[in-house]
């Protein structure tokens, strides 16, 4: 687990992608990117809201390469509802609908079948 400051779970790839190659190592941006997709599962998007709360914001997985692009598909989005009359955001957190491909892994490693239902 890390944190890395980026405005999007794609930006946040490009990011890695550029820090690991300030890193004066002398591999491949290819390889950087098949290495990258290999072993991040998830990128969980946190953001400070205009009422100055932090919020998740995104669930996205990423799923693998699909040439030279690292592939990812959005689990969970917060929709802006509304704004409370104290200036507070109001929302809710959306499922995209799709099947996860961490699912199997998020099982072995314990995850509790309320959390992985509201996955599907």
């Amino acid at each position: 687990m890390c944190t890395l400051h980026a405005n999007s779970p794609r930006e946040c790839l490009g990011r890695m992608e550029n820090m690991i190659l300030m890193g004066d190592i002398k591999i491949p941006k290819e390889a950087i990117s098949r290495q990258i997709a290999e072993s991040v599962d998830l990128i969980v998007q946190v953001k400070r809201l205009r009422d100055g709360s932090r919020r998740t914001t995104n669930i996205t997985e990423v799923i693998g390469m699909e040439g030279d692009v690292i592939v990812t598909q959005e689990l969970f989005k917060f929709e802006y509802l509304d704004e409370s009359e104290d200036g507070k955001i109001m929302g809710e957190y959306r499922s995209s609908g799709l099947r996860p491909y961490t699912l199997e892994k998020a099982r072995q490693f314990g995850f509790d079948q309320a959390f992985l239902e509201a996955c599907l």
